[in-house]
């Protein structure tokens, strides 16, 4: 079992930053792709970005140059580094783990972003 822990949520004003990090514990060693998603109520969950074990990236057009992925490995830590925060980034971010059984969770960290 892999275990995730977000931390860094908060509230901001528009045009504000915060940094979101995610360490990773447990059965760790089949980890590949982790990545941050985000969900407000009512919608679906959706894809922000992703980062290979190499480190690759991709991004959501919704915050493509703007957010940030990166991660460490030796620490299996990912962080969501989020620039120019705009009110509609108001939601729930969720950590994800890929191995190759299945996609672990974090539990979430509330982001909200007055304007």
């Amino acid at each position: 079992q892999v275990q995730l822990v977000e931390s860094g949520g908060g509230l901001v004003q528009a045009g504000g930053s915060l940094n979101l990090s995610c360490a990773a514990s447990g059965n760790i060693n089949r980890i590949n792709d982790m990545g941050w998603s985000r969900e407000v109520p009512g919608s679906q969950r959706e894809l922000v970005a992703d980062i290979t074990r190499s480190g690759r990236t991709s991004y959501a057009n919704s915050v493509q140059g703007r957010f940030t992925i990166s991660r460490d490995n030796a620490k299996n830590t990912v962080f969501l580094l989020m620039n120019s925060l705009k009110p509609e980034d108001t939601a729930v971010y969720y950590c994800n783990a890929d191995d190759p059984y299945r996609t672990h969770w974090g539990q979430g960290t509330q982001v909200t972003v007055s304007s």
